[in-house]
């Protein structure tokens, strides 16, 4: 239940005053646990009057279920899935109107799915949270059970297979099919499993003789139970009905967004649709705001490169530089930053494809290539907006590379990420594009090269020897490790058997030094500035890695395979 709601409630009913409710209001968010357990845990109100307060609230019956069993057929009424996904238990059944109680009795969105999907009235009772937890429990099982049982249902429907030649695709079939409610029932149910693994992909890969779903867990792909082949059209044509594209259209690639409400979180789903041989791909990244913790703090660099940065985002210009393969952490590093320094004095514009988390306080802009709206057009437009900061989702070309500088050189403070593979590499990739060495070592900072490893789960942390092999890829003999101790993930339930559990940053900080600037000048090679770097006390992503690996946070495996 959405905590604001509740105290507004309990306020107008009378029951506590203001300062109390603040207090309460600021436990709830500060531990994240529950309001309904913290008003109860401090006799606030009991279950039942609690129950009481929102019924009368909603104008509806507040009811005592802990003795009621609901009949086999009324259960039947509601599929598992749902039921565990909207928190819902049917208690009586009139006619075409089915009366409900909801773990969380202020989701009106629940009642509206449930109205769609079930084609039926939907009235409400309100009761104690646990209670009707308790009952979905008993009565809906696991959520494996509720696959299990939406499969089996779309095994029993009358799910059409369309034919894939496009003289026999038809898109009202398809259409139909889409909004099929076993379809609308198991594409929900892998959405919210996905969210709930923290997955940040979900592919959806249509093969000669089988549909693969694949979840992309803290970097690496996990391969779901598959459906059936022939569920591969209608999945993909419900997935393309939600982002509101053409299901008609199936020879180019399409994009779009699916905005989706799980629990108190609101998702955004990217969705890229790609054309081939077999049926459509269709990938969607999750983008959780509140699973990405923008912070520069949470980010755990090491403390001489988190000095540095907050030093260099301080400046009135320059160029800070992020760099790193996809899916590296490149705009969560830009995101901290930009929060660090959003501030009332200052003014911030972004200019991003696409935008990935709404900043309150910060102007973002989406580029939007087709229609003209290019990095470097949005950056000129950005100069006559009178910014004090700016951030390039992605320098792509020399175009954009000359603006940031000329901004930078112009009092601008400029933030912007590159795809190179180390710190110095992001000198000579610019160098490269056609910048001029001089105008570059006048406005560059410091360039910031990431990579993310896999953390190994601290429930089933093992030690164990590493054979000499491993070490000398590390480039470590045994006499360099002397006492120290490795670590692997033998995997357990908390890590779904993988042996890891969360993600950790590998950083290589490039400070733009006098030194530097006249090698840059110079038009050295990258090899001769790296070199330079590490003797004015550049640590190494890999460097970086065997400290990781030595504090026992990741394996010697991710270190060889990201560094």
């Amino acid at each position: 239940m959405n905590p604001h709601q509740v105290i507004d409630i309990i306020k107008r009913s009378g029951t506590v005053d203001d300062v109390t409710c603040e207090e309460l209001l600021n436990e709830t968010l500060n531990s994240g646990r529950p309001i309904d357990d913290i008003l109860i845990e401090q006799g606030v109100v009991t279950n039942d009057q609690l129950a009481q307060i929102i019924g009368a609230e909603l104008g509806i019956d507040a009811v005592d279920l802990s003795n009621f069993e609901p009949m086999p057929a009324l259960i039947h009424l509601v599929p598992s899935g749902m039921a565990r996904l909207h928190g819902v238990i049917p208690v009586t059944a009139s006619g075409n109107v089915l009366t409900v109680a909801l773990a969380n009795p202020l989701d009106t969105q629940a009642l509206e799915d449930l109205r769609f999907t079930l084609n039926r009235e939907i009235a409400q009772i309100v009761a104690p949270r646990h209670q009707v937890e308790q009952l979905i429990a008993t009565h809906y099982g696991s959520e494996e059970t509720s696959m299990d049982d939406i499969l089996k249902q779309l095994g029993e429907s009358e799910v059409t297979t369309i034919e894939s030649d496009e003289e026999e695709f038809n898109a009202a079939a398809a259409a139909a099919e889409a909004n099929a409610t076993p379809i609308i029932r198991y594409v929900d149910l892998i959405l919210d499993r996905a969210v709930q693994a923290q997955a940040s992909d979900i592919h959806f890969e249509p093969f000669e003789k089988e549909f693969k779903i694949r979840y992309r867990v803290d970097g690496a792909l996990y391969e779901m139970e598959p459906p059936p082949r022939h569920l591969a059209l209608p999945v993909t044509s419900r997935l393309k009905v939600m982002a509101n594209l053409n299901i008609a259209e199936r020879r180019v690639p399409q994009d779009g967004r699916i905005q989706r409400k799980v629990g108190e979180k609101v998702i955004d789903l990217r969705v890229s649709c790609l054309p081939t041989q077999f049926g459509e791909s269709v990938v969607l990244r999750v983008l959780d705001r509140s699973a990405v913790k923008l912070d520069l703090e949470t980010l755990q660099m090491p403390p001489d490169i988190y000095e540095y940065i907050l030093e260099v985002i301080e400046k009135p210009n320059g160029i800070f530089i992020v760099c790193g393969p996809t899916g590296s952490g490149k705009t969560t590093t830009l995101y901290a930053c930009l929060n660090k320094i959003n501030t009332i004095d200052s003014k911030l514009l972004t200019a991003e494809d696409p935008v990935e988390y709404e900043i309150d306080g910060i102007m973002q802009v989406p580029v939007n290539e087709a229609a003209g709206l290019t990095f470097a057009s949005v950056l000129r437009a950005f100069l006559r907006q009178d910014p004090d900061r700016i951030m390039i989702g992605e320098t792509r070309d020399l175009e954009t590379a000359q603006i940031a500088i000329q901004a930078s050189l112009t009092g601008h403070l400029v933030l912007t990420t590159l795809h190179a593979n180390d710190s110095t590499g992001v000198v000579s990739r610019l160098v490269d594009m056609g910048v001029e060495p001089f105008m570059l070592s006048a406005s560059l900072e410091g360039v910031l090269a990431q990579r993310l490893v896999r953390r190994i789960c601290t429930k089933c942390r093992t030690a164990y020897e590493p054979d000499e092999a491993l070490l000398s890829r590390l480039g470590l003999s045994p006499y360099d490790i002397g006492d120290k101790t490795f670590y692997f993930g033998k995997g357990c339930s908390e890590c779904n058997n993988t042996g890891y559990k969360g993600r950790k940053g590998l950083y290589e900080l490039l400070k733009v030094s006098d030194p530097l600037r006249a090698l840059i000048n110079e038009r050295a090679p990258g090899v001769v500035i790296r070199q330079k770097a590490m003797e004015l006390g550049m640590n190494t992503l890999r460097a970086d890695g065997l400290r990781c690996i030595f504090d026992g946070v990741t394996t010697i495996e991710e270190v060889l395979k990201y560094t």
